[in-house]
């Protein structure tokens, strides 16, 4: 699978199996994350990969729309480090993640970005530093149903209501 091929076939997965994520795959989506891009190179991130059943559920409960995350065989927190790149940590971890959300669609497995969460209680849970802020969550696991080119398209709007060239408006 390329990397457009990976773009097309992403979708947002909310239902899991119980089949297990191995560790070698996991290794590879957080290779692809250390991989990113960041400003400076400062590579301002850190990822915790929460397996733990009880922690899963736990992070569930902080989030109105990710009660999901507790049947995801795997959470992955994305953090960033606030201190060390202040104005682009942000900006450097969605990056990062988006690489493991690309990469685990190559492995066959599912994602969701999950923005609803508590960071407090996160932030206790999991014993994030101070200068650590968390950017997102990522649930991943083998999805449930099959998630194909198959499935019902996602609307999305067209290339000239998204883009202009050399000036806004200009569609040509």
């Amino acid at each position: 699978m390329n990397v457009f091929e990976a773009i097309q076939k992403r979708r947002s997965v909310r239902t899991y199996s119980v089949k297990q994520v191995s560790k070698k795959t996991l290794e590879r989506i957080l290779e692809a994350a250390r991989l990113a891009p960041s400003a400076g190179n400062v590579q301002p991130w850190h990822f915790i990969v929460v397996k733990d059943p009880a922690k899963r559920e736990a992070l569930a409960e902080g989030g109105r729309y990710a009660r999901f995350m507790k049947e995801s065989p795997v959470v992955i927190v994305g953090c960033g480090d606030a201190e060390a790149s202040p104005n682009w940590y942000k900006v450097d971890v969605a990056i990062a993640m988006q690489n493991m959300v690309l990469a685990a669609t190559q492995e066959d497995l599912g994602t969701c970005w999950i923005g609803s969460f508590s960071e407090s209680q996160i932030r206790k849970l999991l014993e994030i530093p101070e200068n650590f802020k968390v950017v997102a969550l990522l649930s991943v696991g083998y999805p449930r149903q099959k998630t194909d080119n198959a499935s019902p398209k996602r609307e999305r709007k067209k290339l000239g209501e998204m883009a202009s060239f050399e000036e806004y408006g200009n569609h040509a």
